[in-house]
């Protein structure tokens, strides 16, 4: 009889997904082997590190730019354990590598008892601008230095709790769309500050960051119930981007948040199309 692992890993091959399963623990988890990267995986991080950490300074909320000089994250490929110590000692974060998309129970699992999964494998020379997949550079670079910040971790962490509730409701779909609009392409604009992002799919994007930011983009207000009915699409820019008021008030949103009520109404309605709101 084939393993959980090993059944995801037999999905993820059919879907044509990268990242080697055949090490996965039981909790998805497996070792970097930082020896394996090849001289142009070197390359493409300090490429990318070198473009991305220019355009942070800019558009990136302070806690992130903040995290990114601390982590040192610029110059190589990072090693796990190296920046998970340092980090664990910052926030109490350590970082579990995994090989690639994991189902949501596990991660969310990880998320729960603050521990941040980061994807082993780095794309290529010729992806440098997109890849389909979260990769080593967009996990590494765009969630990590971000998680020393104590109030945006503490929303994480309560978000995996949250996470799992959700699934237990069938809400699944629905607490997806939070994490996907707040770490993956949140932005923020607290009392007296400009508007940044801290979303990591914007951070570890070179054209979709400034768009984010810039006179086109759809930006709305953030109301967490808002955020979880409204659908999203993977394979173009966002069609809105919500503004968070400080990271101190989405943790609160989130802890108030009735989600058995939340499922019952809105777990099978049509999701709201973002470019209307």
């Amino acid at each position: 009889m084939l393993s959980p692992t090993q059944i995801y890993a037999q999905e993820c091959a059919a879907k044509g997904l990268r990242g080697d399963y055949s090490a996965c623990r039981s909790d998805f988890t497996v070792e970097q082997d930082y020896a394996a990267y090849s001289a142009e995986q070197h390359e493409v991080w300090t490429i990318l590190a070198a473009r991305q950490s220019l355009l942070a300074q800019k558009f990136a909320h302070q806690s992130y730019v903040s995290g990114l000089k601390t982590l040192d994250l610029v110059d190589r490929i990072p090693r796990f354990e190296t920046v998970s110590q340092t980090l664990f000692e910052l926030s109490g974060w350590p970082l579990v590598p995994v090989p690639g998309l994991i189902p949501a129970e596990p991660f969310f699992a990880h998320l729960a008892q603050k521990r941040f999964p980061v994807t082993n494998w780095l794309r290529s020379m010729d992806e440098l601008d997109y890849v389909v997949e979260p990769d080593l550079f967009h996990d590494f670079f765009g969630h990590v230095p971000i998680l020393v910040q104590p109030e945006f971790g503490d929303f994480m962490q309560l978000y995996g709790q949250r996470a799992l509730e959700a699934i237990a409701l069938g809400g699944t779909k629905l607490i997806t769309r939070l994490y996907w609009y707040t770490a993956e392409y949140g932005l923020i604009q607290e009392e007296g500050q400009e508007l940044k992002a801290f979303g990591a799919g914007l951070l570890s994007s070179g054209s979709e960051l400034p768009f984010s930011l810039g006179p086109s983009a759809n930006r709305v207000p953030a109301s967490i119930q808002t955020i979880m009915r409204t659908g999203y699409e993977i394979d173009r820019f966002q069609r809105a981007y919500f503004v968070q008021r400080s990271f101190g008030e989405l943790f609160e949103q989130l802890t108030q948040l009735d989600l058995a009520a939340m499922v019952a109404q809105w777990g099978g309605a049509e999701p709201l199309d973002p470019g209307s709101l």
